[in-house]
């Protein structure tokens, strides 16, 4: 194709900058009234939804669940000490 391509708006636009996994900077454009491009937050309605109810589906990080597994830890430690001493 002979026809040339208008890419200089493409070109001078603002990066986006948000580091990648291999710790370089992301090049993509930044979106429109954005500091960020649409792969790293830049799109509406990205990221986790308000008062993220699915961080308590099972408890398990909860104060309670730790406090419990401490707790079982604890017992278990206590009851293998008793029973070295039978021995």
């Amino acid at each position: 194709m002979s026809h040339t391509r208008n890419t200089g708006s493409m070109q001078a636009s603002p990066r986006c900058g948000a580091t990648t996994r291999s710790g370089v900077p992301c090049q993509a454009p930044s979106v429109r009234g954005k500091l960020r491009c649409r792969m790293h937050g830049g799109a509406r309605r990205t990221g986790a939804p308000r008062g993220n109810r699915n961080a308590c589906k099972h408890g398990l990080f909860s104060q309670e669940g730790i406090a419990e597994r401490k707790q079982i830890r604890a017992l278990l430690k206590e009851s293998r000490a008793f029973l070295s001493t039978l021995k």
